[in-house]
């Protein structure tokens, strides 16, 4: 303090005012004061409640910082005394309280005791009793609230889940309308959407916060890649990784994530048979950028060791040419869910 006002003065000003940045009852109306009071007095004080000051004005250098009880109660009476003996004239303002200990914030400010998680990860389940549990325990983390919002399942889904640590709200069957639940029960500013069979990269809090400090992003996506370690799979990573970037179509299995503000003013996903997910990113980049964290979501391989890389990559291409040529969601969804059919006999 003491450095800061001799610099103020060697710059020339004639009023300098110093307060801490921990007074949530500060107003500019206290600074107006302060400002009017230095016009008739030498040294303007604004006591705290626990015997310091919240607030010193001076108009001229004075020596009031030697010899102080740094941090004691007494800190505001023996500058008061200081002043005084120099024949420095005072104005005293209204005393205020500062947040000195983490109590003083909860007593204050008690909503703050139960701090927000940054994201919510919202997780749609159906029948995912052998993925859930490693795809919550790899979200886990001190800055995200786990939500799982379950169809209907008939295995031990609910189970695992609750087992895992997540809370488990019960839905009606369909991932969009599970995914909409889980954003109506978030806490948090940000939406993170996963896949009961994805895993999350290790940091990927700390990566999201980065693709969303660009303001004009307004939907962020992991990169893609899959548990399964063959040639043929490297390229169709590398494929859908690529028209995630330059087409900006990434996949909900690329773990979507979304300011919640945003996500109310679209209204969410659309209730489709299929392709909510793509969508509601068509929908999302009307208004912004797509951001796409460095690191992947590992998602599993099922569903291409099923039916083989280039069936699977196929009837997804086949999806994306349908609904460029506007075919109704409900016509696709009976194709692809008959194409499932024959890759399970395959």
């Amino acid at each position: 303090m003491k450095a800061a006002f001799h610099a103020a003065f060697q710059k020339g000003a004639r009023q300098v005012v110093l307060h801490g940045t921990d007074i949530p009852g500060l107003t500019p109306e206290h600074l107006e004061t302060a400002f009017s009071a230095l016009r008739r007095s030498d040294l303007v004080l604004g006591p705290s409640t626990d015997g310091g000051y919240w607030l010193m004005g001076l108009r001229k250098p004075a020596d009031l910082f030697d010899g102080m009880e740094w941090g004691s109660s007494s800190v505001f009476d023996q500058t008061l005394a200081a002043a005084r003996a120099q024949g420095i004239s005072v104005q005293v303002l209204s005393p205020l309280t500062d947040m000195d200990t983490a109590e003083a914030l909860r007593q204050h400010m008690p909503e703050w005791a139960v701090p927000k998680p940054y994201v919510s990860v919202i997780i749609p389940t159906l029948n995912e009793e052998r993925k859930v549990g490693e795809a919550i325990r790899r979200a886990t983390s001190p800055d995200a609230e786990i939500i799982v919002v379950d169809g209907g399942s008939e295995d031990r889904t609910v189970d695992r889940a609750e087992q895992a640590g997540a809370k488990v709200l019960k839905g009606p069957r369909g991932r969009a309308k599970q995914q909409n639940r889980g954003a109506e029960a978030a806490r948090a500013g940000v939406l993170l959407f996963l896949h009961a069979d994805t895993i999350l990269p290790q940091d990927y809090v700390a990566q999201m916060f980065e693709t969303m400090m660009d303001r004009r992003v307004v939907l962020g996506a992991f990169c893609f890649k899959t548990d399964l370690h063959t040639p043929l799979m490297r390229a169709v990573e590398l494929l859908t990784n690529l028209r995630a970037r330059y087409l900006k179509l990434p996949y909900g299995d690329q773990a979507l994530f979304i300011r919640r503000a945003h996500f109310q003013a679209l209204g969410g996903f659309p209730d489709l048979a299929i392709g909510e997910d793509l969508f509601f990113v068509r929908l999302a980049l009307k208004s912004g950028l797509l951001g796409i964290a460095p690191a992947p979501a590992i998602t599993s391989g099922r569903r291409w060791e099923t039916a083989g890389p280039l069936r699977t990559t196929l009837v997804n291409q086949l999806m994306l040419a349908g609904f460029a040529l506007r075919i109704s969601p409900e016509s696709l969804a009976g194709l692809y869910h008959r194409a499932a059919k024959k890759k399970r006999r395959v």
